[in-house]
């Protein structure tokens, strides 16, 4: 059934300031010398707020492991918390997303951290939940737990973090210069969780946070992740390139929403997706094959058995990785078996498997206009394939240019994105309701 013309994609924008698509930063103009500096970051995020584009999403991974593999991609050049909190004195409306672990952090840190970036923006934070699979050693821990640990730990530590948010009533702070009272201590609550994981007292530090609870997005669509993110979070990031297959996880994912008592509706589906854009078909095609001449095939060769967890370095760069090679257990993960099913589906070699690594980390990837990569958004979005989407640029500060100045305003033409902020919290642009203490 079509959607109402009155309901608008969500949009947020995976800022990369090297690019989404790897070695894009070998690209004239690149400004890659000024990562990870602030000036530079900020110029993006003001690029995506022009375009009334409801949030920036910063992904970390919290040590240097992809470097030593030749991928600057991914790496943890800007720290969430304290890119967050200096983006936020420089922007009025965007919505600001960033990654914490819950592999390594306390939930105590994290609660405090995101509300206060949540403080500072006048209610514009949101948090990425994710649990990780490498750098433990980082972190005085050793091995790499099992996927069901690691998240019933991160399921626990949602719920103290949630609990902590909620330590404090709204009305808690009442400034009482007569009788000398800054808050009502009886609207100020310890927590006294006792769990598997964490013994944390409570309450939080300081006032609760105005939109309650910042948004939680929840990345991954491993059976465990989707567990997860239908339990807590408001929006759920997804690597889905192939239509069919968004649709169906997108009907299962709001039935488990349903199956808990949430608003399906209170929960966005948003999958990344890269827009490699021209003024004309052809320019576009010209534009993704020099950013194809980017890649480094050796260190690529590294990401793609680091991705699947294979030695491939016996196999010709114009061979297909046997099928027999892989696995079908569903712990691999989610973007292993995307790339399991683009070599053994769609017989891509090991060469356009690296290339198609660098251009989508297992996301959609289209080449074509404004109008033409409009289409296939909007079809996706009336087809029930998502609520919106997650926008990867490809090389910048060029790509996040063509995404806000040519993508974003074809959208905003047809009606699915909007003109202006009508909102003033990350919560308002979702629409999402505010939850209560």
């Amino acid at each position: 059934m079509p959607r109402t013309r009155s309901q608008r994609m969500a949009l947020t924008t995976f800022v990369i300031p090297a690019g989404h698509h790897k070695d894009a930063w070998r690209r004239a103009g690149s400004r890659i010398e000024e990562v990870p500096g602030l000036d530079y970051v900020t110029e993006l995020t003001q690029m995506a707020e022009r375009a009334k584009i409801d949030a920036v999403f910063f992904g970390d991974v919290a040590h240097a492991n992809p470097t030593l593999r030749g991928d600057i991609k991914t790496n943890g050049y800007y720290e969430p918390i304290s890119t967050l909190s200096a983006l936020a004195a420089r922007t009025t409306h965007i919505g600001l997303i960033g990654t914490m672990s819950t592999s390594f952090e306390s939930p105590y840190t994290v609660a405090r951290q995101i509300a206060g970036v949540d403080h500072m923006s006048n209610g514009r934070a949101g948090w990425n939940l994710v649990t990780s699979f490498d750098g433990f050693a980082n972190y005085s821990k050793e091995g790499i737990p099992a996927p069901e640990d690691r998240y019933r730990r991160a399921t626990e530590f949602a719920e103290v973090v949630t609990r902590l948010w909620d330590s404090w009533a709204d009305d808690a702070v009442i400034a009482d210069r007569t009788g000398g009272h800054y808050a009502d201590l009886g609207k100020v609550r310890r927590i006294n969780h006792s769990g598997e994981h964490f013994q944390v007292e409570g309450p939080a530090p300081g006032p609760r946070a105005p939109q309650g609870h910042p948004i939680i997005v929840q990345a991954g669509s491993s059976g465990p992740g989707l567990e997860l993110g239908s339990s807590v979070a408001d929006a759920i990031y997804t690597a889905q390139p192939v239509k069919e297959r968004a649709v169906e996880f997108y009907a299962d994912f709001k039935k488990m929403l349903s199956a808990k008592g949430r608003n399906p509706d209170h929960t966005h589906v948003l999958p990344g997706i890269l827009p490699i854009i021209g003024e004309t078909a052809s320019e576009a095609e010209e534009l993704a094959a020099e950013l194809a001449s980017y890649v480094n095939i050796e260190f690529g060769r590294k990401q793609v058995e680091a991705g699947l967890k294979m030695d491939l370095s016996e196999l010709s760069e114009d061979e297909q990785i046997p099928e027999e090679w892989f696995s079908l257990d569903p712990n691999m993960g989610s973007r292993y078996h995307v790339f399991r099913r683009k070599s053994v589906e769609q017989k891509m070699t090991l060469r356009d498997l690296i290339v198609d690594l660098a251009r989508s980390a297992g996301h959609q990837w289209i080449i074509g206009t404004p109008q033409s990569i409009a289409d296939v958004m909007v079809d996706w979005f009336e087809s029930y394939a998502c609520d919106g989407f997650n926008l990867n640029s490809p090389y910048n500060p060029g790509g996040m240019q063509q995404m806000c100045e040519k993508l974003v305003p074809e959208l905003q033409n047809r009606g699915y994105a909007r003109a202006e902020y009508e909102g003033a919290t990350l919560r308002d642009h979702f629409g999402l309701p505010r939850p209560s203490a």
